[in-house]
């Protein structure tokens, strides 16, 4: 009889132990952190990278325990594939609007990030994109950070690098006709010719082409001494080999989403010293913490960290932060305490102006080595 007395009460204290360990994860506060970016199609490979950079900040934020308002906070990671679609990322918006996200790093892409804005902003969520275009902060929303160089930014310190390093004279552009392409060229172009470089031509193709010839040979015959194109990597590394195969003795520069392995991978050796790009940021070798974050980068997903992995890894941290200074999960309260103040990052140091702009952000142009990526200098 003692025994069964005993054994009942060793059930009810476990019981009533596991009541209370619910009890107590029922009234953790769980905050929604949304990423939107392409996780399909030819730039899966940033879009994954970008959510690795979050979701190695939300694992380590949950396992060190943030608290806020007295109630310790869960963070979940809700990704979503937007295909690099403008259509598709706006449903994409919709969705996380629906399903309770308060906070959305992402859209990676402008064209995107441009008309999925509104629906972020009609739901009150706050926003930290890499999205470059200078339209997006244009649009006059509230909550809205761009954790990145502009366009104006990246296309005119590529544009000022060829015409005082490289002392080019007679230069072309191509553009994809999407958001990022077009606004990325039309800045490069803009300070082309107030650095004394000639434009002797600018083309046009898509996102979706992968064969260049036609508007290279058109190029070939104005004898320009490099390309700019504004576009991403899928396109950029057929061109750089059709360039070679044309026998154009052409340099190929471009902005950030050139910067990348992928365009070595698809480029193969004909992607070098020619070509040349321009990234928002400091050199992560460089920066306090980026040895660091690199390393704990590849340990979790056995890859190396591409170009915004650690600005989406500090955009979760920022957030965060934010939130324990705001003592909220508010996004309102929490978007106006990123306004008001900064965050000192992996990838940067995170102060906004009124349109949500970074006050000051370091652009690094970089060459290829090997097929990777490799930094000349910052400005």
């Amino acid at each position: 009889m003692k025994h069964k007395q005993t054994a009942g009460a060793l059930a009810l204290v476990g019981a009533m132990a596991a009541m209370a360990a619910t009890g107590a994860a029922a009234q953790d506060t769980v905050v929604k952190i949304g990423h939107s970016g392409p996780l399909s199609g030819a730039q899966a490979f940033s879009g994954k990278d970008n959510e690795n950079g979050a979701r190695l900040a939300i694992e380590e934020l949950n396992a060190k325990g943030v608290t806020v308002g007295g109630k310790k906070v869960k963070f979940e990671l809700v990704s979503e594939d937007d295909q690099g679609d403008p259509k598709a990322g706006v449903s994409v918006a919709q969705k996380m609007a629906d399903g309770g996200v308060k906070y959305v790093v992402g859209p990676y892409n402008s064209g995107v990030a441009i008309p999925a804005a509104r629906v972020y902003s009609n739901a009150g969520i706050a926003i930290a994109s890499v999205a470059s275009n200078p339209k997006l902060t244009q649009q006059g929303y509230k909550n809205l950070f761009r954790v990145n160089a502009s366009d104006s930014q990246l296309g005119s310190k590529m544009a000022l690098y060829a015409a005082k390093e490289l002392k080019l004279k007679n230069v072309a552009v191509i553009d994809d006709r999407t958001a990022f392409g077009q606004g990325l060229a039309e800045e490069f172009k803009k300070q082309a010719r107030a650095s004394g470089m000639t434009v002797a031509g600018h083309e046009y193709t898509t996102d979706k082409s992968v064969d260049f010839t036609p508007i290279l040979t058109r190029l070939k015959s104005k004898k320009v001494e490099a390309i700019f194109f504004g576009g991403y990597a899928p396109q950029g590394g057929p061109m750089a080999r059709q360039i070679r195969q044309l026998g154009l003795n052409a340099k190929l520069l471009g902005g950030d989403t050139i910067c990348t392995a992928e365009m070595g991978k698809l480029g193969g050796d004909a992607v070098g010293p020619n070509v040349l790009c321009s990234q928002g940021g400091a050199l992560l070798d460089k920066a306090a913490s980026g040895p660091a974050f690199k390393a704990k980068f590849k340990k979790r997903f056995n890859a190396e960290p591409d170009v915004y992995a650690a600005s989406y890894y500090d955009a979760v941290n920022m957030f965060a932060q934010a939130m324990q200074q705001a003592n909220a999960v508010d996004p309102a309260k929490v978007g106006a305490t990123i306004a008001a103040g900064s965050y000192q990052g992996v990838a940067g140091t995170y102060a906004f102006d009124a349109k949500g702009d970074m006050k000051s952000s370091p652009v690094t142009i970089f060459t290829f080595k090997g097929g990777q990526p490799a930094p000349i200098t910052s400005y």
